[in-house]
């Protein structure tokens, strides 16, 4: 049995579209309470627990770094401390976030950490309390995740478009926009590798080509038919509470050599979502 915690969200959908999965909601695992999450990996003793939850709310985690600290670091830390005991493996959802975001070079999985905000240090923290569990285990780092479903930039720019010709959107923010559909193909993938003996690490995983948000979001409208002009702008012009990175590039050269799968295609993922959320208001 695969085992993954998370349900509603843009990836834990996915997984459960594509694979034979037992997906945990928050009714059934509560992320804050990191005893009950190890609890439940006990008492089911899955062949291998995917960890595709976390608090995503990066503005809010400003305010709430506690309960971020629980959900992104204490709970995952304490299911990979039950994935140990049992000897099964551990694959955990990370992100670009870890780095300062400066720069122009792509990151490779053992450049210097220093997170920049509070969502960022919380799943820094993640990453090595699931490293220090002794679990055999994979964190795949992405970025920029959007799908048909739950809250995205894809989902929000067709939304704005509904009302709006014209729009000001960052361009000095570069990354990969990732479909969430990929990310869980290439969970399920490393899944059946570890469960074969692969020895996981730290891996990335994002889309290609790299692009701005700006960049992304006349891609959206360009496939998507809708007649709206982005013009960019720079990051000092729409302040956020958190500091989002400028680099949100990821090289995913190391997930290529030790498992055969290249960069998300996001261009033809846009597609496929643009295709599904259509013919689901038709």
């Amino acid at each position: 049995m695969i085992l993954v915690f998370g349900k509603t969200g843009q990836v834990a959908t996915e997984l459960q579209r594509q694979g034979h999965v037992t997906a945990l909601g928050r009714d059934a695992a509560d992320l804050s309470d990191p005893q009950a999450c190890a609890a439940v990996i006990a008492d089911l003793k899955p062949s291998v627990v995917i960890n595709a939850a976390a608090y995503t709310a990066v503005d809010k985690a400003e305010e709430e770094e506690a309960l971020a600290q629980r959900i992104n670091a204490a709970s995952p830390g304490a299911m990979a401390g039950a994935c140990a005991h049992l000897d099964i493996p551990f694959l955990h959802v990370s992100t670009d976030y870890v780095f300062d975001g400066t720069g122009q070079r792509a990151w490779i999985e053992t450049d210097p950490v220093a997170p920049q905000n509070a969502y960022g240090r919380t799943k820094l923290a993640g990453e090595e309390a699931i490293r220090a569990s002794g679990a055999r285990h994979i964190i795949l780092r992405t970025a920029w995740v959007f799908s048909a479903h739950g809250a995205n930039f894809v989902k929000t720019m067709l939304r704005l478009s509904e009302t709006r010709d014209a729009l000001s959107v960052v361009e000095d923010q570069v990354g990969g926009p990732t479909p969430a559909a990929d990310i869980a193909a290439t969970l399920l993938t490393l899944a059946d590798a570890m469960c074969d003996g692969a020895t996981g690490g730290t891996y990335h995983y994002a889309g290609e080509p790299h692009t701005s948000w700006a960049g992304f979001a006349r891609a959206i409208f360009e496939q998507a038919g809708r007649d709206v002009t982005v013009t960019g702008i720079p990051s000092a012009e729409y302040p956020t509470p958190a500091t989002r990175p400028l680099n949100s590039r990821l090289d995913c050269a190391k997930l290529a050599t030790d498992f055969g799968i290249t960069p998300a295609d996001w261009q033809g993922g846009l597609s496929r979502v643009l295709k599904e959320l259509t013919s689901e208001t038709k």
